[in-house]
């Protein structure tokens, strides 16, 4: 009935508990109907610091994600942690939880949340844009998960995009479809749908969300991707090289 959290120092911790993970976390219910609530705080973010602390391995856990078997979030605002946590405890049954933990979040002023947000706030799985745009003016909806979205959204204030919205998905799994037709529903066919990430082309979540997204869109959006470049390792050791590829993205999530 407790909340266990088990906490990674590394996002690598991924890549030594493969063997629990397949054999007793992802896959107990549908072998031998144990339930788990164990939570997994995983860092997870790029940020300049070299492969190992950048990456938690999300693609894998998505790539095991099935049945409703576990959930998957990465957040971005301390009110959204809170309440997943305290659903995790409250719900009557018991699921998993993975969240990928971007490590400068804890320090960032944007990552901020009233005391209304925690108190009578509850768990949204995605964020429609905050930007109050006019979605008849919005030529590009940026879908991203995590960090990169205050990077995202600094770099649209600054150059003043305002054809730009950025919808933040905070649970990758159970992505449920009525709750992404319903944040996509404003704007105009043929609008440009982006899935934006910070991790390599064959990493992250884009082969996931590729493979899904089509099906939960429909045909009224036009949907491509703007990640790194594919990569074997997860994120380059240099800070300088760090710091042109996240400029790279975001100047191309931006158009």
């Amino acid at each position: 009935d407790g909340l266990i959290i088990w906490e990674a120092q590394f996002g690598d911790f991924a890549n030594g508990a493969q063997v629990l993970i397949d054999q007793f976390l992802s896959s107990s219910e549908d072998k031998w109907y144990r339930l788990s609530g164990l939570t997994l705080l995983l860092p997870h973010g790029f940020e300049g610091q070299g492969p190992e602390h950048s990456s938690a391995r999300l693609e894998r856990w998505l790539n095991l994600c099935a049945e409703d078997n576990m959930q998957v979030c990465n957040l971005t605002t301390p009110a959204q942690c809170f309440h997943v946590l305290r659903r995790q405890v409250v719900r009557s049954y018991r699921k998993p939880l993975i969240i990928m933990s971007p490590k400068s979040l804890l320090r960032s002023p944007l990552a901020i949340s009233s005391l209304d947000d925690l108190a009578t706030g509850t768990f949204q799985r995605i964020i429609p844009d905050v930007a109050n745009l006019d979605p008849k003016q919005v030529k590009r909806v940026l879908l991203c998960s995590g960090k990169v979205y205050y990077e995202l959204a600094t770099a649209r204030e600054e150059r003043k995009r305002h054809d730009v919205a950025i919808v933040r998905v905070e649970q990758l799994y159970p992505l449920r479809k009525g709750e992404l037709e319903r944040v996509l529903r404003p704007y105009a066919d043929g609008t440009q749908v982006v899935w934006v990430q910070e991790e390599p082309w064959n990493m992250g979540a884009w082969y996931y969300m590729q493979a899904r997204l089509p099906e939960l869109i429909g045909r009224r959006f036009v949907l491509s991707c703007v990640s790194r470049a594919e990569s074997a390792s997860p994120a380059t050791g240099s800070l300088s090289a760090h710091k042109i590829e996240q400029e790279r993205v975001v100047d191309q999530a931006l158009g």
